[in-house]
C-alpha cells in the first residue's frame, strides 16, 4: 500500500493537527473458513494471505475465517463483510472480534507497543500492516478456540466429579465421544489451519521486521495462549479417553458375566434333561 496515502488519510481523520496519525484496525472471525480463491476486492497487495487495497485502507483475508479491516470507514467495512458472506464456510453468529490502533511515530527506532495502547509504527507500510493483521487474526481465532475448550471443560467437569465422588462413570459414551470430537476440531484448527506458531511469510522478505512481530506476539501473548490451549486439549483428551476406557471395561465385564450366566443356564438345562431322561 502507498504509505504516504494511508498516512495522509489517517491524518485527515484526526481532528487535532498536532496529534499523531492513527489507523483503526478491526479483526472479525466470520466463520470456520473463508474461500478467497478468485476474489477481487481491489488492488492485490499480497497473495498469502490475500490482501487488497480498498479505498484508503487495507483488507486482509485469512483462510481460517478471519478478515482484518485496516483504515476503513464503518460503511466501507460493511460493504466488504457483505461481499464475503457467500465465501464464508461455517458462518459464526455473532462474529468474534478484536480491535487495535496503529499510530504513526517519527522515529523508526521508537516502534513499540504500549500495553493496552496503540501500536506505534515508523510508517504505515504494507509489510508492517500485514504483520499486525497476522497477529490480530491469530489472537481473534485463539479467543474463539479458548472459549470452545472452556465449554468442553464445563461439560467434562461433572463427569470427572462423578467419578471422583461416587466412583461412577456417565451412563453412556456418546457424550464423551462428542467431547473428544470437539477437542479434535479445535486441535485441527490450531495445528492445521491457523498455525499460530508459524511466522508470517512477509518476514522471509523483510527479516528486519522480526523485532516488530516479536513485540506483537508478546502483546497478544500468542505463544503463551497456544501453549495453554494445547495443555487443555491434552487434558480433555486424556480425561475423555480414561472415561471411555472405564465404560468399555465395565461393558466388557457385563458381557463376560452374561456369557457365564448363559453357560450356567445351559449346563443346568442339560443336567435337567439328563436327569429327567433317566427317570
Amino acid at each position: 500500500m502507498n504509505a504516504d496515502h494511508l498516512a495522509a488519510s489517517a491524518a485527515a481523520a484526526t481532528p487535532k493537527q498536532d496529534a499523531a496519525p492513527t489507523l483503526r484496525i478491526r479483526a472479525l472471525m466470520l466463520g470456520d473458513r473463508i474461500n478467497a480463491s478468485g476474489l477481487e476486492l481491489g488492488t492485490l497487495v499480497s497473495s498469502t494471505p490475500a490482501a487488497f487495497r480498498v479505498h484508503a485502507g487495507l483488507v486482509v483475508i485469512f483462510r481460517y475465517g478471519v478478515v482484518v479491516l485496516i483504515g476503513l470507514l464503518p460503511s466501507e467495512e460493511k460493504v466488504v463483510i457483505d461481499s464475503l458472506k457467500s465465501r464464508v464456510i461455517g458462518e459464526l453468529s455473532p462474529h468474534e472480534e478484536e480491535t487495535a490502533q496503529a499510530q504513526l511515530c517519527k522515529d523508526e527506532n521508537a516502534e513499540a507497543i504500549q500495553p493496552g495502547g496503540p501500536i506505534c509504527l515508523a510508517k504505515f507500510s504494507d509489510d508492517r500492516l500485514l504483520l499486525i493483521a497476522d497477529a490480530l487474526a491469530k489472537s481473534t481465532s485463539l479467543a474463539r478456540d479458548e472459549r470452545r475448550v472452556a465449554a468442553v471443560f464445563d461439560v467434562i467437569e461433572p463427569f470427572a466429579r462423578m467419578l471422583a465422588e461416587q466412583g461412577r462413570t456417565p451412563p453412556g459414551r456418546k457424550g464423551i465421544l462428542q467431547l473428544i470430537g470437539n477437542a479434535l476440531l479445535v486441535q485441527q484448527r490450531v495445528a492445521g489451519r491457523v498455525a499460530v506458531a508459524e511466522k508470517p511469510d512477509v518476514l522471509w522478505e523483510k527479516p528486519e521486521l522480526d523485532r516488530l512481530y516479536s513485540r506483537l506476539e508478546d502483546e497478544y501473548e500468542l505463544k503463551e495462549r497456544l501453549d495453554t490451549l494445547e495443555r487443555k486439549l491434552a487434558a480433555v483428551s486424556e480425561t475423555a479417553n480414561a472415561l471411555t476406557d472405564i465404560i468399555d471395561t465395565r461393558r466388557s465385564l457385563r458381557l463376560e458375566i452374561a456369557v457365564v450366566v448363559l453357560i450356567v443356564i445351559e449346563v443346568v438345562i442339560s443336567c435337567y434333561q439328563i436327569l429327567t431322561g433317566t427317570h
